[in-house]
Order: C-alpha cells, then structure tokens, then sequence
C-alpha cells in the first residue's frame, strides 16, 4: 500500500487544525480509495501533500569485480561481433 501525505487547509490558524494536521500526518491507504478530505481526529480540512519519490542511488558504476560477484557475466568486446567471457 502506498503511503500518502496530508496536511492541513490552514495551518497557520490552530482554531481550525490540529497539532496532528498542522505539522502534516502520513497515512497508508488503498489505491482504489478516494484521497481524505477531513483529518480523522479534528474533522478539519486537509489537502493531499505531492511529496518526493524514493529512487535509488548508483554513485559509481560496477566494477567487473563487483559484477562478477553480484552474478552477472562479464563480457568484452575482441573484434566486430566478438565478445569474450572475462
């Protein structure tokens, strides 16, 4: 299940949030569920929050040595066509 961010209509206004809504509350729900309109605990407002996607990383490229280990076959380029297994 997907985690989705709310926060609140107003946070700038406590009469109309809560401590929970104001700071912004994470929630996991279905797909096929329509986004909250209300906090569960206060019944305000709150908006659905487009947050950051979580991608991975790869700083460096593999080496044939980290390749190799991680269970891949290495191959090199000898002629037109032709590769050799390392």
């Amino acid at each position: 299940m997907p985690i989705y961010e709310y926060l609140s209509e107003s946070p700038e206004d406590p009469e109309r949030s809560c401590r929970v809504c104001r700071r912004g509350f994470e929630l996991r729900r279905p797909i096929d569920r329509p986004a909250l309109e209300v906090c569960p605990l206060c019944r305000h407002a709150v908006r659905k929050v487009i947050s950051k996607v979580n991608t991975p990383r790869i700083a460096k490229p593999l080496s044939v040595s980290d390749a190799k280990s991680a269970g891949f076959t290495v191959l090199e380029r000898r002629d037109q066509g032709v590769y050799e297994k390392l």
